[in-house]
């Protein structure tokens, strides 16, 4: 296999029916061994860094500019640490670093292992709706995630180190770019995504159980927030890669 070929050589389109988003905030220190050296944590208070998981129903997804027929439907869970880096033109950016990539497909699978470093698994990935009340299964993954989408006044998880939504939000992945590093060759791969109507919502979590943020690695994390947006068009550029310096 190419190495280059996995760079995200071409830009992918598709539909979000929805994406669910619950982010766990984690103590700095435990987090920091995670990330290459390319990349720094986005931390709060300077104390907690944060881990997403996102469970995302795609529709169409397909190479941009090919036909929605031409598309597939899966179901995507991303494990992401939120980073920030500076580019060589000293510009600041958000984004999100990649832990560990699951889908419900095969094909999903084998092409975004061919085309990306995010090193997909399979799983299963059972959803159930009944109204404003979502729930999501694996047994394999170990997830058992029940919501409520009501639209009313939802208070912050119990131990949020956020004091209020607004200040949440930002932590509200995903965020516009996705980065790998390939220590190797110095290199850093970035990959930005682009959407419209983008306004997550906030969810009622009902219980939340996900073995991988119960890993000791991720000891002392909390439940921050959970975020929900739907129907949403969404495209990846092509990857853009630059030389990582750290003179």
């Amino acid at each position: 296999m190419s190495f280059d070929l996995k760079n995200h050589p071409f830009a992918v389109a598709a539909h979000f029916d929805y994406s669910l988003v619950l982010t766990y905030a984690v103590p700095k220190a435990m987090l920091e061994s995670l990330i290459p050296e390319c990349l720094t944590l986005d931390t709060f208070d300077d104390q907690w860094a944060f881990v997403a998981v996102a469970i995302v129903k795609t529709r169409s997804l397909r190479p941009k500019g090919f036909p929605k027929w031409m598309g597939n439907d899966f179901m995507l869970i991303g494990y992401r640490v939120f980073v920030r880096y500076t580019t060589r033109q000293g510009k600041k950016i958000r984004g999100l670093y990649i832990l560990k990539s699951e889908t419900n497909k095969q094909k999903m699978a084998l092409m975004g292992n061919v085309f990306t470093h995010y090193n997909y698994s399979v799983t299963d990935i059972n959803i159930q709706k009944e109204g404003d009340f979502f729930k999501v299964f694996s047994a394999k993954s170990g997830i058992d995630v029940g919501i409520d989408a009501t639209e009313h006044t939802i208070d912050l998880p119990v131990g949020s180190p956020f004091p209020d939504w607004k200040t949440a939000r930002r932590y509200a992945g995903p965020l516009p770019f996705t980065f790998t590093y390939h220590q190797d060759r110095k290199e850093v791969l970035i990959i930005e995504g682009v959407r419209e109507n983008w306004m997550p919502q906030p969810v009622a979590v009902v219980h939340d159980s996900v073995d991988f943020v119960q890993q000791p690695k991720f000891e002392g994390a909390v439940l921050a927030n959970a975020f929900m947006i739907k129907d949403i068009p969404y495209y990846w550029k092509k990857g853009k890669i630059e030389t990582w310096n750290n003179q």
